[in-house]
């Protein structure tokens, strides 16, 4: 069926019913014009899109997935579009969990590829994840023509190749230099995408030291198809039932040949901290370094030299090439292959070597197996030394710049050192430039919502990793010849002519200057639009002294406000250290060029901080939006991390964030991060502790929701456990039958009632007695008054957020109440969700589906961009911000400005100071005056382009 554009269709269709059964808050618009008006009515205007892109989106609904609705099918999704009783049937099923219950079950294959000997390209590339957020170890490409392996995929991989355009999809191999989260982050989301692929899904085989069951083990809670993942462990580990595990060598430090054909031959040495007995070790603090030897290639047949020999051209020119001897048809000789071919061609070699600590480095200084591969001027070379082409150095600097390594790193002779560790030239590049393009272009149109990235300026960019390390080793130490990696730096290895190193394809820098010169020659009245924005904020310094502010008898109270020129009494005399809101990720499903996957970052300022979500490349962002050390600093100050659901475009990146805790505050006294989440995601958390200590306490979102709250009072002031039979269980509120929830619960313009509220999921209080304390104290210290989790409709164990500031008391002895704010995590709208709103001073809501996608939207339990103004409006909320929208809008989603008097949508990095919340709205309509000329473009495709053959 031909596309339809969503706003064509509103016009030849019925109005929509609201989802909601409450009546709506009608909200009186802005009254007042903006000065700006002529410019802002032309970029508003209705463009046509082109018919390619028309049909890109018409096919790509099926592509906007979530942790276990990824894998529908297309025919699944477009029929849901035909019959409205099916949209509805699946909406029940994701909301309790059944839904792909009913479904032939993917069974991914390895695939097998018919390879070619000769192999006429191959090279090894640096992927750029991590080097400019040093928060994850690059990952390293080796290219063949049939063939690809990678080595470790640590957070945002897959956003890096949909970037670059680095396809995945013929990745058979992934090998872990240490089993982590540092290495492997990234690998939940990109499995889930293969996983997705086709009707049968694709598979890969993943190779790490130790035992992997872990690793598998703890993406089973959110990754349906992890049972599927083939994964092969190597050397000494626990006895695993689930990974395939090598035949260990006689010796530990021995290569473990892990893959042999006519293509490479890829090694394996295991490196553990030095002096510590084998049961000490956790299977995160084994690291390998892997040799990857390419075979060797025989020289060219010289047919002169054949004829000079007495040979007639035939059948034993092809038996010479394939290494047999021959009779001479003329003489009487024996010819060799070596009297009539050019010299062999020796196999390049590549060593990749991780090794993070110094104890690392004792065990790594003597490995004697590694002797074979040294040809310093010191070695005594013999005819089976092997000659070293390229050393990749995982290791980080503080490793690498220690006089041990640098003589390790001599004993290769002329080999290529390329440092992929961690270094000041990779924090100054950015790897993800369409997106920092994108945030340059928002700094400059409105720096207050928009700061400047907190990484260093373009301008040290001839810096040297050897300058450093010598540097700190001071002069006596001569340096081993290295350069530093930079993104999408390739290393040639055949053709054997072109050996060596190619910068073709490193990415030019682009500084913010070009940015914004290419901003006016595109829109060039964008400058009188920067001027006009950055007025409102004069225009609101002088509003603050004539607006009013609700009151009642002195007293300043939070009720909603009438009018869009009264302030909420919480915003009275605010301080811009009070609170700010930084939106990390604003995309949904999976990391897309312009947008990460949901983390929203409540900054207390010298009170701590809060996550509320945690998606992939979380720690990525904080750094992009605070530098480095400032990021370093925000993890040090977080008080809790909540999340909403296990989906894994809202957790996955908890780990590394955990695990960087750990370290920061590694010898200093602290308590063990509170994690609040649903109890899915305890099992995740638990197996990966099993990895590596994530330093962490637990908590379920059920404990931590009204009705637990209240008993836990009720439960201190009364000196009980909370273990009596009087302790409240969750139940339907109406105490409706089974049957009745079933008929209406899930029906075209229904209440949508969260699904945990049925009958059953009891809790038990007294166990989370002692980390309801720990937060009650926690939040005492933040400045917080409440923490209340409550469910929404998504899927099982789905819940929003409300965070309540304390009263302040003014100058004058002035009472003043805290701010609220909402985070509605996935959902529909639900009557719990506007119960939770009200008088909420802003929230942040769901708005994954434009306005005349409704029925997917209803499909997948998640909201479109008018359901959630209405939510705020209903609740009177002062501030409603925009966030999760599908890949279907890359840069800025599709929307009706009739209603978004009081909203604004979110783009990744947007920084809220609530003092600034007067003039979020009116920012609205410059942001898409900025995006004017944008064809919106399915980013879908793209993320498969990047993976498909």
């Amino acid at each position: 069926m031909r596309y339809v554009s969503p706003n064509l269709r509103l016009l030849f269709s019925p109005p929509l019913r609201p989802t909601l059964s409450v009546p709506l808050f009608i909200s009186k618009p802005n009254p007042k014009p903006f000065s700006f008006s002529t410019i802002l009515a032309s970029s508003s205007s209705k463009r046509p899109r082109s018919f390619s892109n028309l049909s890109r989106r018409s096919n790509s609904t099926f592509k906007d997935r979530k942790g276990g609705g990824r894998d529908m099918t297309m025919e699944e999704t477009t029929g849901q579009s035909k019959d409205s009783s099916s949209s509805f049937g699946l909406n029940k099923r994701r909301a309790e969990g059944r839904d792909k219950s009913d479904r032939p079950k993917k069974n991914p294959q390895l695939k097998e590829r018919k390879l070619n000997p000769t192999n006429t390209i191959a090279y090894v590339q640096i992927l750029g994840t991590g080097m400019d957020t040093q928060d994850t170890s690059p990952s390293v490409l080796l290219f063949f023509d049939k063939q690809r392996f990678i080595f470790n995929a640590g957070e945002g991989l897959q956003r890096f190749c949909t970037e670059h355009k680095v396809k995945l999809s013929k990745i058979d191999h992934i090998f872990l230099s240490r089993v982590c989260s540092e290495t492997a982050g990234g690998l939940p989301g990109l499995l889930l995408t293969l996983a997705g692929m086709g009707e049968e899904g694709y598979s890969v085989k993943i190779w790490g030291p130790s035992d992997l069951n872990f690793l598998v083990g703890a993406m089973k809670s959110f990754i349906p198809h992890a049972t599927m993942v083939h994964t092969q462990s190597f050397g000494q580990s626990p006895i695993s039932d689930a990974a395939e595990n090598v035949t260990a060598p006689i010796k530990a430090s021995d290569p473990i040949v892990l893959v042999k054909d006519e293509v490479v031959k890829i090694s394996a040495i295991l490196l553990q901290p030095h002096c510590l007995q084998q049961s000490q070790i956790k299977p995160g603090e084994m690291s390998v370094l892997y040799i990857c030897e390419l075979p060797e290639l025989m020289g060219k047949f010289d047919p002169k030299k054949a004829a000079a020999l007495g040979l007639k051209a035939g059948p034993k020119y092809s038996e010479l090439q394939h290494g047999k001897s021959v009779k001479s048809d003329r003489l009487d000789i024996m010819v060799h292959p070596a009297d009539v071919m050019d010299p062999p061609v020796p196999g390049p070699i590549v060593i990749l070597v991780d090794c993070p600590t110094e104890s690392h480095l004792q065990e790594l200084l003597s490995i004697e197996c590694l002797n074979g591969y040294y040809t310093d001027v010191s070695s005594h070379l013999t005819e089976s030394t092997k000659m070293v082409n390229c050393v990749i150095h995982l290791s980080p600097a503080s490793v690498v710049s220690s006089p041990n390594y640098q003589k390790w790193m001599k004993k290769f002779g002329s080999a290529q050192h390329i440092m992929a560790g961690h270094g000041k030239k990779t924090l100054e590049v950015p790897i993800l430039k369409s997106s920092a393009r994108v945030t340059s272009r928002l700094n400059y149109l409105c720096p207050q919502f928009f700061p400047a990235s907190g990484f260093l300026s373009l301008q040290h960019l001839n810096y040297s990793t050897s300058d450093d390390i010598s540097s700190s080793e001071g002069p006596t130490l001569k340096i081993c010849e290295s350069i530093p990696a930079e993104n999408l730096l390739k290393f040639t290895l055949r053709p054997y002519a072109q050996l060596g190193l190619d910068r073709s394809h490193i990415p030019t820098p682009m500084g913010q200057s070009q940015v914004v010169d290419e901003l006016h020659l595109e829109i060039p009245e964008i400058a009188d639009a920067a001027q006009h924005v950055r007025e409102f904020w004069q225009e609101l310094k002088e509003s603050r002294e004539v607006l009013p502010t609700s009151n009642d008898n002195g007293v300043m109270i939070g009720e909603p406000w009438l009018t869009e020129d009264t302030l909420p009494g919480c915003l009275e005399n605010i301080r811009r250290d009070d609170l700010e809101i930084v939106l990390l990720g604003t995309g949904s499903s999976q990391p897309s060029k312009y947008r990460n996957v949901s983390s929203v970052y409540i900054n207390l300022f010298s009170k701590g901080s809060l996550l509320l979500d945690c998606g992939e490349g979380t720690l990525g962002q904080l750094k992009r939006r605070y530098g480095v050390d400032g990021a370093d600093k925000a993890i040090r100050n977080l008080k809790c991390v909540w999340i909403s659901h296990i989906h894994a475009d809202h957790h996955t990146g908890l780990a590394r964030v955990l695990a960087l805790r750990r370290d920061l505050l590694k010898g200093v006294p602290h308590e063990p991060l509170l994690v609040i989440g649903p109890r899915q995601l305890k099992r995740y958390l638990d197996a990966y502790q099993r990895l590596e200590d994530l330093d962490m306490q637990f908590l379920d979102c059920r404990s931590t929701t009204k009705a637990s709250w209240d008993t836990f009072v009720r439960d201190g002031a009364s000196n009980n456990d909370g273990s009596s039979p009087q302790s409240p269980r969750h139940s339907n509120a109406k105490n409706e039958s089974m049957q009745e929830i079933n008929q209406t619960l899930f029906a075209k313009g229904s209440r949508m009632q969260s699904y945990l509220w049925q009958p059953g999921s009891p809790v038990d209080h007294s166990a989370a007695y002692p980390f309801l304390k720990s937060l009650k104290k926690m939040l005492g210290e933040a400045g917080l008054e409440a923490l209340i989790s409550f469910p929404v409709v998504h899927c099982p164990q789905a819940f929003g957020i409300v965070l309540e500031a304390a009263e302040r008391v003014n100058s004058v002895g002035k009472v003043i109440p805290g701010w609220k704010i909402v985070y509605s995590g996935d959902t529909r709208p639900c009557p719990e969700l506007v119960d939770a709103c009200r008088g909420a001073t802003v929230l942040i809501h769901e708005a994954t589906f434009e306005d005349g996608l409704v029925d997917e939207a209803i499909a997948r339990n998640h909201s479109t961009t008018k359901e959630a103004i209405e939510v705020g409006n209903s609740a009177g909320a002062y501030r409603i911000v925009l966030t999760h929208f599908s890949q279907r809008y890359p840069k800025i989603p599709v929307f009706d400005e009739t209603h978004m008097h009081k909203t604004c949508i979110a783009f990744d990095m947007m920084s809220i100071n609530i003092a600034d919340l007067p003039v979020l709205p009116k920012v609205l309509p410059y942001l898409k005056l900025l995006f004017r000329n944008e064809v919106a473009v399915d980013e879908s495709d793209d993320i498969l382009d990047a993976l498909v053959l």
